[in-house]
């Protein structure tokens, strides 16, 4: 089995979070200096999307850290621009940066703040912390064999794996799409498409953030369907 944390609700932040708590939008609680990653094919910073506390996702090792996600992302109302690239963990248009003591080969900007989560009714800033339940996932199980029946209780692993997440197992469903150079633990499993704030990540898409086990480092990816 493996620990996860079930995200509940999104709980409107009355003021700015400047506590090094996991949150959506606002603006990066940085542990080490600013490294703000920018798209190098558009020359622009990315979108802040958020920061999960690791401790609950790597135990021990990572006390202490923070791992935020970044994408890059229309301003409101310029929804013609999508770049298809942020499906990918390593197309250089979406990033994970862990501190401290993170590595990310990626450019970065010392910028404390830039473009962050909106709301798609009017544009204004969404900030968001999260009311978590603990639970345990089943431990991962590769897709089966398309030539053969799944096993008897595979709707219900699906069910156990599935939903927005802090840590435990990926509920993929698009073949086994762990990123290069793994190990990797699950630190963010995120349906964008129902929240209180606006992410398009795609038609129907899962977001999955991941970390090194040794908190060195991150990747994000995108299955979409």
């Amino acid at each position: 089995m493996v620990r996860t944390w079930r995200i509940e609700a999104f709980v409107p932040a009355a003021a700015p979070v400047t506590a090094p708590v996991t949150k959506f939008g606002g603006q990066p609680v940085w542990l080490s200096e600013p490294q703000w990653p920018v798209n190098d094919a558009w020359d622009e910073p990315m979108r802040f999307v958020c920061q999960v506390e690791l401790e609950a996702v790597l135990g021990d090792l990572g006390r202490g850290k923070l791992a935020y996600v970044f994408v890059t992302h229309a301003d409101h109302g310029d929804e013609t621009f999508f770049d298809p690239d942020i499906a990918f963990p390593d197309e250089g248009a979406n990033a994970v940066i862990v501190q401290p003591g993170g590595t990310y080969g990626g450019s970065t900007l010392p910028m404390v703040t830039g473009p962050t989560l909106y709301h798609a009714e009017d544009g204004s800033d969404a900030e968001y912390t999260v009311r978590l339940r603990p639970e345990q996932d089943p431990d991962f199980r590769p897709q089966h064999d398309h030539r053969t029946p799944p096993p008897e209780d595979h709707d219900l692993y699906w069910e156990q794996v599935s939903g927005d997440k802090v840590g435990g197992t990926p509920a993929f469903f698009q073949g086994d799409d762990w990123p290069d150079d793994g190990p990797w633990e699950l630190a963010l499993q995120l349906d964008p498409n129902f929240q209180p704030f606006h992410l398009n990540l795609g038609a129907a898409p899962t977001a999955f953030a991941f970390v090194s086990p040794d908190a060195a480092q991150g990747r994000l990816l995108i299955q979409d369907s």
